[in-house]
């Protein structure tokens, strides 16, 4: 373990300005290349504490802006026409990137890291996908995936394709079997 300065707030492990114990290749490979962190050396720890206002300052004014710009695309719902089977299964799965693409055709500028994904959606639908603005600002955006524009439509309004597909597929059996049973009718004459 060793020991780290956070420059920012990082989820799960603590505010700006807190030493924090870390393992050796998190803050090798993540906290320390992206400036989430400084080693805490005593050098360091004195430059931090002379630009600590300054630093301050500047994230707050920071999430400000992302506080603003949270509070005007608040209710975002992008949506992401994929091929996929009868079932909803997708041919292939919708990324942080896909997401993050989406939400700039919307007018949200993010990157694919501020796309907060737990795992590929791999199915039509809709699905709630956190999106991080600011290390404190985290916001809700709607990711509807569905086969066409208009599947789309229908899974915003709420209605429940597979119970429709369903249905459809029943009225097409039984207009089969009628027409069957005309036709095998229509050989007994």
């Amino acid at each position: 373990m060793i020991e780290v300065i956070l420059m920012q707030r990082v989820e799960k492990l603590g505010q700006m300005g807190e030493r924090v114990k870390v393992r050796p290749g998190f803050a090798r490979n993540y906290l320390l290349p992206q400036g989430k962190a400084i080693r805490a050396s005593k050098d360091n720890l004195e430059r931090f504490e002379r630009e600590r206002v300054q630093l301050e300052a500047q994230n707050i004014k920071r999430r400000e802006e992302a506080e603003r710009i949270a509070e005007r695309v608040f209710g975002l719902a992008v949506v992401i026409i994929r091929a996929a089977g009868e079932s909803g299964s997708l041919y292939g799965s919708v990324s942080s990137r896909d997401i993050a693409d989406a939400c700039k055709a919307n007018g949200l500028t993010v990157d694919r890291s501020q796309v907060l994904l737990e795992q590929p959606i791999k199915t039509t639908g809709i699905t709630q996908v956190r999106v991080e603005l600011h290390p404190e600002v985290v916001i809700p955006i709607d990711v509807n995936v569905a086969r066409s524009q208009e599947e789309a439509d229908k899974q915003a309004r709420g209605e429940d394709l597979r119970a429709a597909e369903q249905d459809e597929t029943e009225s097409l059996e039984a207009e089969l079997a009628a027409e069957l049973a005309e036709l095998g009718s229509a050989m007994e004459r």
